[in-house]
């Protein structure tokens, strides 16, 4: 960053992610335990955020520790209102464009992805 201009465009991309953060309906949960990390969760995360900025979709993403499915990670769950909370086990990166396009925008799981399903809380 070397100008005033580079802060200004680095605040508008900030707000961006900061509203893909915090709007509602759609929520994403990743885990984000130590498992998790190692796994490789922060790379799904910064691919969501990015994915979820790219094609300017709202929705809540969170992070969660350890929920003892380790050898599953990285997880994500995703859970659109009024449906059952999928959770992805095993996400790569890669992963992220098919399950943002296919299950948070049109509604279609990604079943070879799919490890859980849960009722709506």
């Amino acid at each position: 960053m070397k100008s005033r201009e580079d802060l200004r465009r680095l605040r508008e991309e900030a707000k961006g992610l900061v509203a893909a953060r915090g709007a509602e309906g759609t929520k994403i949960i990743v885990g984000m335990g130590t498992c998790g990390i190692a796994a490789g969760a922060r790379e799904v995360m910064a691919a969501i955020l990015e994915e979820l900025n790219k094609r300017n979709i709202q929705a809540t993403v969170t992070q969660t520790g350890c929920i003892g499915m380790c050898e599953k990670e990285p997880l994500v769950d995703v859970q659109r209102p009024g449906e059952k909370r999928i959770t992805y086990g095993n996400v790569k990166p890669a992963d992220v464009p098919r399950i943002v396009t296919g299950h948070v925008l049109h509604g279609n799981i990604v079943e070879d992805l799919v490890i859980a399903r849960f009722e709506e809380i």
